[in-house]
């Protein structure tokens, strides 16, 4: 049998090599080779050094007046000596708010990604256990899918307008109900269970960087949102391969069976993954609802939500001029259909690769395959995932 833990290790440690080729350690410790930034800073610390006109003229005087001169000499250098030291005092400042704002952010985003992944890996094994026909599947995929792309249309807006610290517990709890349909062994239960899966979804992707943005804003650090974004990412990476290895360890934790004979109710195998999210979504609930701050959407100047004082913009106004905005812009048509396209191609993928691969070990083993190990080779995913955005840096 394919060794899979050998293939992950490998990809890894390509992926380590790769990320410090594109950090900023590499520059730190292999520096000027063929780094255009090097090239930059030396350049501006040239710039730098150079001292001002000011003092090479001894400040302007002509000679006829030197006092006048040694006064406008003293009041310019007392000037450009103390600005620098008020700005350095704000950029701290500035410097600790992001610090602690981050912070926040991160213990949230963190837990809701990881309960996110860890389901990932299982979500067609699970249903294939159940005795569900590949049709059957699909059917629960697309109504997943379906939910998201529907929800996902205006729940954003709705956010603005009740609280996106609010909606991200609201993300929680319908997550967590989602994990819990997962225990039953019903079309109909499973069915609900993909429905609020999209809508969590769509809360995940558009609440939480919602509530980031405004966070910023509210703190008066949007100089480093770009920051918090990467530091975002980096997190989502390192958690999506962790949740892979932790999920294949809980899958394998207990059998696969229903708590009584003839229950409709199961415990164990594939479901340990989503028992270890449901436990991610309660803490990721709580910490949400006690330490972040609510925050709302942009609010016009009357007072009122984006600018109006009688009517709240309807969803179905806004969908219709997003997709005015469409039409008429080439550049954004383009770049929907590239990204219809491209995704449209990745939910293919992950509808096909479990069975694809089962399908391929069976063959391959025969009567002595016992299954595969989802969670690793989905880490494996991840990593080459990872890896991919950090080849663009090198």
């Amino acid at each position: 049998m394919t060794d899979y833990n050998l293939i992950f290790g490998v990809v890894l440690l390509f992926n380590i090599v790769v990320t410090f080729r594109a950090s900023s350690y590499w520059k730190k410790y292999f520096p000027g080779r063929g780094s255009a930034a090097a090239a930059d800073d030396a350049v501006k610390r040239e710039r730098d050094d150079e001292p001002s006109p000011l003092l090479q003229d001894g400040g302007g005087g002509s000679g006829d007046g030197p006092a006048d001169g040694d006064v406008e000499l003293g009041s310019a250098t007392k000037t450009k000596s103390e600005a620098p030291a008020t700005s350095a005092a704000s950029d701290a400042a500035a410097d600790v708010r992001h610090a602690q704002l981050l912070k926040k952010y991160l213990v949230v985003y963190l837990l809701a990604a990881f309960s996110d992944w860890l389901q990932g890996p299982y979500v067609y094994a699970l249903y294939d256990a159940y005795g569900y026909t590949q049709h059957d599947i699909a059917v629960l995929f697309v109504a997943g899918f379906g939910s998201s792309m529907v929800f996902g249309s205006f729940v954003g807006g709705m956010a603005d307008q009740g609280g996106r610290r609010r909606f991200v517990v609201l993300f929680a709890a319908i997550y967590a109900a989602s994990c819990m349909t997962k225990h039953f062994k019903d079309f109909k239960i499973l069915m609900i269970g993909r429905l609020l899966g999209g809508i969590a979804t769509s809360l995940l992707f558009s609440v939480f960087e919602a509530w980031l943005i405004g966070a910023h804003a509210s703190a008066g650090v949007m100089t480093h949102l770009g920051k918090s974004f990467s530091s975002a990412q980096y997190g989502n990476s390192i958690i999506a391969i962790l949740a892979g290895q932790i999920a294949n360890r809980a899958a394998n934790f207990a059998e696969f069976k229903p708590t009584l004979e003839g229950s409709g109710f199961y415990t164990g195998g594939y479901l340990g993954p989503f028992d270890v999210s449901l436990v991610a979504l309660i803490l990721c609930g709580l910490l949400a609802g006690s330490i972040w701050e609510e925050n709302y959407g942009e609010k016009g100047d009357d007072g009122s939500e984006d600018g109006s004082k009688d009517e709240k913009k309807s969803a179905t106004g806004a969908l219709k001029g997003a997709f005015s905005a469409t039409i008429r812009s080439p550049d954004v048509l383009s770049c929907g259909i590239i990204s219809s396209l491209f995704e449209g191609s990745m939910y293919i993928f992950v509808f096909m690769w479990t069975p694809a691969l089962t399908a391929l070990a069976k063959d391959e083993m025969g009567d002595a395959f016992e299954g595969l190990p989802f969670g690793v080779i989905f880490s494996t995913f991840m990593v080459c995932c990872m890896a991919g955005s950090y080849i663009l840096l090198c």
